[in-house]
Formats: structure tokens, sequence, C-alpha cells
């Protein structure tokens, strides 16, 4: 099932995430193992994911890069077999071009892609030829050195410019407008003032009118508000919360770890809201 052709729900879709790698910030090497990749997946769809996004090579600061031939060789087994078990729409979390060819040829029908098809020149050629979701995230520099001291004159006009002109990009290859998503890319080369800006400025993004993804989920910013939450684990209020606040600017969707503490939360607030209708 296609994100874009989705019936509205009166909350947005909860996206769970299956790192398949040793060295993801949250849950890197949890489930490295494919097996055990499966079986996390499974979990999360049983939690309530609307979505799984699953990922082969971590893009947490300071991530070293992996070759696409291990990418694949991580993720593929995985969508393949979590496809053949559920039809839950399933999102390949990748920069290169060959690991999205072969993930939607494995069932993903969605290519999540952190350098918003810049990682190689035929990125937005490849997203039109394969007809898939495709989800453009803005990130400052690379994720090797994206926390270096980020700088921004005005980091919310900046993320939304840099979003707009990779939509552009992307459609003047091919893509279709209705196939296109937004992720203003918390954590991804911003310091916590800049987090806190462009979540503050969610129903701007919003207004573009793309639908957003938004991924705050243990984000290291958390931490820089509230210092004892040292450990990703500790996050989970942060993660709520920010994911609240891009439910009530209108995200189409969050990313999230704690899938089922995310769907409880986001019942509640609609059952408040309806409770109010």
């Amino acid at each position: 099932m296609s994100l874009a052709v989705r019936p509205a729900a009166p909350r947005p879709q909860v996206m769970g995430i299956v790192n398949v790698t040793p060295d993801s910030f949250s849950d890197g090497g949890r489930f490295f193992d494919p097996a055990e990749g499966i079986e996390h997946a499974r979990r999360l769809i049983a939690q309530g994911a609307d979505i799984l996004d699953i990922g082969g090579e971590s893009t947490r600061p300071g991530a070293a890069p992996v070759s696409a031939f291990e990418e694949i060789r991580r993720v593929v087994p995985v969508i393949e077999a979590v496809r053949a078990a559920s039809a839950v729409p399933l999102s390949i979390d990748t920069m290169k071009p060959e690991v999205a060819r072969a993930a939607v040829k494995a069932g993903a029908t969605i290519w999540n892609d952190v350098s918003a098809l810049r990682f190689s020149p035929e990125a937005p050629e490849v997203a039109a030829e394969l007809g898939c979701e495709v989800v453009l995230m803005h990130m400052l520099g690379e994720p090797g050195t994206m926390q270096d001291a980020p700088r921004y004159d005005d980091v919310v006009a900046e993320v939304e410019a840099f979003l707009l002109a990779r939509a552009f990009t992307a459609m003047a290859a091919g893509v279709a407008k209705e196939k296109i998503w937004l992720d203003p890319g918390i954590g991804f080369g911003k310091t916590v003032e800049h987090n806190l800006a462009l979540l503050a400025a969610l129903p701007r993004f919003v207004a573009l009118g793309y639908p957003i993804l938004l991924g705050a989920s243990r984000k290291r910013f958390i931490a820089g508000i509230d210092p004892s939450a040292r450990e990703a684990d500790d996050r989970l209020g942060g993660s709520l919360a920010a994911h609240l606040a891009g439910a009530a600017a209108g995200v189409a969707a969050v990313r999230v770890h704690d899938v089922r503490e995310t769907v409880q939360a986001l019942a509640v607030r609609a059952a408040i809201a309806g409770a109010n209708a």
C-alpha cells in the first residue's frame, strides 16, 4: 500500500524503526542478525506500526559508511521475510540507489533518503524509475561531520528552501509530486536550538503541501533539554512530546523506536480531541 494513497487518519501514521546494523545510535547491534531483525519487525507490527523503515547503514553522528553490497546483504532478507508475512508498507532507509533498487525488488514501496537524493547523481532518475514513494530529508553535510558546529542564518528558512529545491529536482527527474514526502531532519546537522526552532515551525512545513515525516525519536537534543537523559533509552518522554507536537501540527507520519507507546499517546490525544468534537 502506498503512503500517499492511504486514507486520512485521525493521527499521524507510525513508522517503526528496524535497524539491521551493528552501530545505530539507539539500538545498534540488537537486531543485526537477520532473524532478530525479522522478529523485531513482527513485534512492531503487532504493536501497531503502520509502516516499517528498514535500514542497513547507521546515519548517527560520526557513523562510518558501508558498501552497497553490505547494505543489501543486511536488509533484503528482512524485507523479503516481512513482505511474505505482512502487507504493512515497507520503507528502505538508504542513500544508495543500488540498495533502493534491491529493496524495492524485495518488496519495499518507500525510499527514505536522508541525503534527499544527493548521494549519487543518478538517484533522482532511479527514484523516478522505481516509481516508489520518496522521503526527502534535510541533512547538513554528511553523517560523519554533520554535528561539527552546524551553523545557519535562519534554520527554518534554509531547511524549507532546501527541501523545496530537492522536491523540484525529484519532479524534474520524473518523480510524481504525490509520491514526495519531506522531512526537516531533526538531529541531522542541528544544535538543540535548531531542532527546537524546526519543531516549533512544523505548521509552516505542513503548509508547503507535501506530507511531512517527523523523526525525533530518542534524538540527542532531548538530552540537551534534560541532561539526565544521557542514554537513548532514557528519552521516551521527550520523544513522545516531540511527536505529539508533530501530530498537533498535522504531520503525516512519525518515525519512532517506541511503537507501542507512541500509538498509545496518539490514541489518547485523538480520544481527547474526539471528546470535544
